[in-house]
């Protein structure tokens, strides 16, 4: 082994030409490293592969089970939390610059709810030298309120989704269908990571439904939605609450859904001489059929989903009755279902002539056959 003319500063020994040579990895000033001027000997001595924190705490909510990573809250939708600890230990974990070749296991150690502890292996090559090192790193599992849990526990709202009849108030239908696409339409955002999106309150009351929505951008989306699946219109107001740090007005949005009047299924007379409609859309313009002739039927573009109707009844008050003869193309003879009398009706083009029961409404316009599937009644388009 040729000599380097070199001793160790801290014992004293010759170094061998062989370290002399390795690069020196000292600052921009040009003075050398002190690491790399000792023999292996005194190098190894105190040589540390890994910077390990003595513990990794990880926080999460306690009612969401979001995990807070930098400075924001992440939902990973994760059962325990065991990967996030070995992400966030291998993330505080330091590796000595001169290693080489670096390789690295950890195992999982669950101690109980709160604690984790992370047993590591660490193996590499320094100079030259294979060497390896376990660690064990404590992880504690903090269990907090993340600021979307806080707003929703503290009521926190930006506008409020109205949800109304025009003369009328919702069925139990609609305000659950209501109710169903504003949390949709919620979950949908959140999917997205949009973590400002939850409906704080739902509320029933006498004629209607009150949705308490966390954004006025969501609160619109809402309205547009249920106004887009189950007809009507809406229309908003807006009320300053207070300003922000900067001296910016913010305002609360509340939309006013106004469902249509009529439903789809409902028999209405709009007395225009042509007789009674089952009406089968209110998407747009008042949609049905004829139930004198099986005629399409379309509200004029002035009265939209609206027309000056009398209301008769609906799909689901009609009963099977016994189809008693067809008299001509225009009439044919059917049973009372409460009198059992023989009654002449109107033959609408949806009548099958060959059934031996048919669907009738009794209302006081008279009685009227209605189609076997309901005119359409479930088409909205």
């Amino acid at each position: 082994m040729s000599r380097s003319g070199e001793f160790c500063p801290r014992c004293g020994d010759e170094i061998p030409e062989e370290a002399d040579e390795r690069p020196d990895l000292g600052g921009a000033g040009g003075g050398r490293n002190t690491e790399r001027v000792l023999c292996d000997a005194c190098y190894f001595e105190e040589f540390d592969l890994v910077d390990a924190p003595d513990v990794v705490q990880v926080r999460v909510c306690s009612r969401c089970g979001a995990v807070h990573k930098g400075n924001r809250w992440v939902d990973i939708g994760a059962e325990d939390y065991t990967d996030v600890a070995v992400e966030q230990v291998s993330e505080a974990l330091g590796v000595h610059v001169d290693a080489q070749s670096v390789a690295w296991q950890v195992a999982p150690e669950q101690v109980d709810q709160n604690n984790i502890r992370m047993h590591a292996e660490f193996s590499g090559v320094i100079r030259g030298t294979p060497v390896t090192e376990q660690v064990v790193v404590p992880v504690r599992i903090s269990r907090q309120t993340c600021k979307r849990c806080g707003k929703i526990a503290g009521g926190s709202f930006a506008s409020i989704v109205q949800v109304r009849a025009d003369e009328r108030a919702p069925t139990d239908e609609e305000r659950e269908r209501a109710e169903e696409i504003a949390r949709e339409y919620v979950a949908a955002r959140e999917e997205t990571g949009d973590r400002n999106a939850f409906v704080t309150e739902v509320k029933e009351v006498d004629d209607g439904l009150n949705m308490k929505i966390s954004t006025n951008q969501m609160g619109l989306g809402i309205a547009k939605r249920i106004t887009a699946q189950l007809g009507g219109s809406y229309s908003d107001s807006r009320r300053l609450i207070t300003e922000d740090e900067d001296g910016q007005e913010l305002y609360r949005m509340t939309y006013a859904v106004r469902l249509p009047r009529y439903r789809q299924g409902e028999v209405i007379d709009p007395e225009d001489g042509d007789g009674p409609v089952l009406v089968r859309s209110v998407q747009g313009n008042l949609k049905g059929v004829r139930l004198a002739t099986g005629a399409d039927y379309e509200a004029s573009f002035e009265a939209g989903d609206a027309p000056d109707a009398e209301r008769l009844g609906f799909r689901e008050d009609a009963v099977p009755t016994t189809l008693v003869a067809v008299e001509d193309e225009n009439a044919v003879q059917v049973l009372d279902p409460e009198t059992f009398e023989s009654v002449t009706v109107p033959r609408p083009d949806y009548l099958d002539t060959d059934a031996d029961e048919v669907p009738v409404l009794k209302s006081q316009a008279g009685l009227h056959v209605l189609p076997d599937d309901g005119g359409d009644a479930g088409d909205d388009g």
